[in-house]
C-alpha cells in the first residue's frame, strides 16, 4: 500500500535553543556600545594628536564622528591622527576593534538568518523522516509525567513529539530534548504533519474528555494501527474513548480511587503495584511475542521472567488457566521481570 503523502502545512517542529534570544542579542549590543564608547573616550583624551582639516579644532562631535568613521571603514582624511599616540592607538587597538565588529555583524547575520534558516530546513528534514516516535498530545501534568517516566525507561527524548498550544508546557517539552509542536492535535494537518502513520505510539492526555476523545478518533483515523493510550477522567467516557480508537484507557482519577482504596487495607500490595509501574522500581511489567524454543512450554516455565498472562488473539488467560500450560506461536506475554536496580540490589 503506498503511504498518503502528508500535506503541506505551516506547523514545523522545534526544539530548545541554547541561548535566551535576547540573550543573543543584549550581549553583542553592549559589546558593540562598549567599544565604541572606550574608543571615543580615548579619542577625547588624545584629541590634541588629530587634526581636523576643515577648521582645525577638534570637537566632541568630532571625536564621535572620526570614531565612528574609523571604526566602521577605513576614514575619509578629513579628521587624521597626527600624534605618535594617537597613531599607535588607532593601530593597535581601533583596527583590532574594527575587526571584532565585522565579526560581531557576521556573526550576528549567521545567527538571526543563516542558522535559523539552516536549523528551520533541518527540522523540516527530521519532521519529514520521523518513523517509529511516540506522539503525545497534551504535556500537563499526566502528560509530562507520561513523558518522564519514557525517558526514563530508555527512550531517546528525540523520538518524542509532544503536541500542545501552551507555551509553558512547549518550553518544558524542550528542555527535555523532546521535538514541540504548537498546534491543534484534533485537526488532520496537525497529526499529519507529525507523521502519525509512521508513530510506534501516542499518548493522549488532552486535559478534558471530550478534547482526549476528539483526538483519539483523528488519530485513529489517520493510523488504523496505532496504539493509542488514552487519558479519560469520567468513568462514563472510558466507553467513548474505546469506541474513538484507544487501545488502552487510563481513568487515572478512578485509579487513583483503587490504589488509595487499596492502601487502607492492602497497603504493601499497592505499593508493590507502583514498584511494577514505575521505571525506577526494582522490577517492571514487560510484554513480548512468545520465542519459537519457548512454544509448547508452559508460562510457568519461563526463565525470563514471571509470567502473569497470555494474550492469544482477542482472548487473555491468568497464569492459572489451562491454556497457558502449552504456548503457541503468536502468543504475546505479560511477564514480572526485575530491572536493573532490582539486580544489582541482589547482587
Amino acid at each position: 500500500m503506498r503511504l498518503r503523502r502528508p500535506r503541506r502545512t505551516s506547523a514545523t517542529l522545534r526544539q530548545r535553543s541554547a541561548i535566551p534570544l535576547w540573550w543573543q542579542i543584549g550581549w553583542r549590543v553592549a559589546l558593540v556600545l562598549g567599544l565604541l564608547a572606550f574608543a571615543i573616550i580615548v579619542h577625547w583624551i588624545e584629541r590634541d594628536g588629530l587634526h581636523d582639516a576643515k577648521d582645525g579644532q577638534v570637537s566632541f562631535l568630532d571625536v564621535v564622528y572620526f570614531t565612528m568613521i574609523s571604526i566602521t571603514t577605513t576614514g575619509y582624511g578629513d579628521i587624521v591622527p597626527v600624534s605618535d599616540t594617537t597613531r599607535l592607538f588607532d593601530a593597535l587597538v581601533v583596527t583590532p576593534i574594527r575587526v571584532f565588529f565585522i565579526l560581531i555583524f557576521i556573526g550576528t547575520a549567521y545567527d538571526f538568518v543563516l542558522r535559523r534558516s539552516w536549523d528551520k530546513w533541518k527540522m523540516a528534514r527530521i519532521q519529514c523522516r520521523l518513523t517509529r516516535h511516540i506522539v503525545v498530545a497534551g504535556f500537563g501534568t499526566t502528560g509530562s509525567q507520561a513523558v518522564d517516566e519514557l525517558i526514563a525507561r530508555g527512550t531517546p527524548p528525540g523520538e518524542i513529539v509532544v503536541i500542545d498550544r501552551s507555551p509553558d508546557a512547549l518550553r518544558r517539552a524542550e528542555a527535555l530534548g523532546c521535538a514541540v509542536l504548537d498546534a491543534d492535535a484534533t485537526r488532520d494537518r496537525t497529526l499529519e504533519s507529525v507523521r502519525i502513520g509512521q508513530a510506534r505510539a501516542m499518548i493522549v492526555a488532552a486535559g478534558s474528555d471530550d478534547s482526549s476523545i476528539l483526538v483519539t478518533l483523528t488519530a485513529r483515523h489517520l493510523a488504523p494501527d496505532l496504539p493509542i493510550s488514552t487519558e479519560v477522567r469520567n468513568e462514563d467516557n472510558e466507553l467513548l474513548a474505546r469506541q474513538a480508537g484507544a487501545t488502552t484507557v487510563i481513568n487515572s482519577v478512578s485509579l487513583a480511587g483503587l490504589l488509595l482504596a487499596g492502601s487502607t487495607s492492602s497497603s504493601h500490595a499497592v505499593d508493590y503495584i507502583a514498584d511494577l509501574a514505575s521505571a525506577e522500581g526494582r522490577v517492571r511489567l514487560h510484554e513480548r511475542p512468545v520465542k519459537p524454543e519457548e512454544c509448547g512450554r508452559s508460562l510457568a516455565e519461563l526463565s525470563s521472567g514471571l509470567g502473569v498472562r497470555v494474550y492469544r488473539g482477542a482472548e487473555h488467560f491468568g497464569f492459572w488457566e489451562p491454556e497457558t500450560q502449552s504456548l503457541q506461536p503468536g502468543d504475546i506475554i505479560v511477564e514480572i521481570v526485575p530491572t536493573p536496580e532490582g539486580k544489582a540490589a541482589t547482587a
